[in-house]
């Protein structure tokens, strides 16, 4: 029997693609309506459509943020009371042997106080006792640390005191700065505020006539290395951080009750 072939199927004509024709042709045309929306007289010179090509095709730079300039550092005096001078008081084991002097607490103190001051975004000068920068010294607040005797003078020689400064040219910023330092000190460290025994040498300390007469200045004993030694000498950071905190309620004019200075006659 003869064979039959089949004859081949013929297959579709394979059409071209057209995609990037299409593309290409939007593209051109997006840029071209942009180009007639901007049009102005003046854009038919060829110099100008160059000029308009170029701001569409180039990429513009963001807006740069507007320089901000910071603002000054307020700046804040921490006197380390006897350091460069001299000891202090100075305490002595039953051997009669030197263990603990105040200027060491006193330093221990000030350098937590400037510390945590600095953390809080203050400039702050740590100064010596009789430091040449006093003179003149100008500043938001000047704090002087000290403490008082080592020796036993009875059962109520506890807690702290404070002075400021009588010469300055305002006595009521003066009021207010020891009395943010009373409130925030007691209520950090709990010893009492020993007010009986301010002395001339706190009310007339040798800094209050040397600084610049519109720096807020004034003393503190923060308590008596007999009585309270453990606190002074073993938790120091909480004795440093109720000094700062004092000084941080005075500079940010927080709520404070109103605690009268006591004035000696001389």
């Amino acid at each position: 029997m003869e064979s039959t072939k089949q004859a081949p199927i013929s297959k579709p004509a394979r059409r071209p693609h057209r995609v990037n024709a299409i593309t290409a042709t939007l593209g051109i045309a997006v840029l071209l309506a942009t180009l007639f929306t901007a049009w102005t007289p003046n854009s038919l010179l060829a110099s100008n459509l160059q000029n308009q090509l170029n701001l569409i095709l180039t990429p513009q730079a963001e807006e740069s943020s507007p320089i901000v300039t910071p603002r000054p550092q307020l700046r804040v005096g921490i006197v380390a009371g006897h350091s460069g001078n001299d000891s202090g008081a100075v305490c002595t084991d039953a051997n009669g042997q030197t263990d603990l002097t105040e200027a060491d607490v006193n330093m221990a103190i000030a350098q937590i106080v400037k510390a945590n001051l600095v953390a809080a975004g203050f400039q702050v000068d740590l100064l010596n006792e009789f430091d040449t920068r006093l003179n003149g010294y100008r500043a938001v607040a000047l704090i002087s640390i000290h403490n008082d005797s080592c020796q036993y003078v009875n059962d109520e020689a506890t807690g702290f005191k404070i002075a400021s400064s009588m010469e300055t040219r305002d006595v009521n910023r003066a009021q207010r700065l020891t009395a943010c330092m009373v409130d925030r000190y007691q209520n950090t460290i709990g010893l009492i505020f020993h007010a009986g025994s301010i002395t001339n040498d706190m009310t007339q300390y040798h800094a209050f006539s040397e600084i610049d007469p519109n720096t807020i200045t004034a003393i503190i004993e923060t308590g008596f290395l007999y009585l309270d030694r453990e606190i002074l000498t073993q938790e120091t950071g909480r004795v440093a951080e109720g000094v700062t905190k004092g000084i941080l309620c005075f500079i940010n004019n927080e709520n404070v009750q109103p605690t009268p200075i006591p004035t000696f006659s001389p």
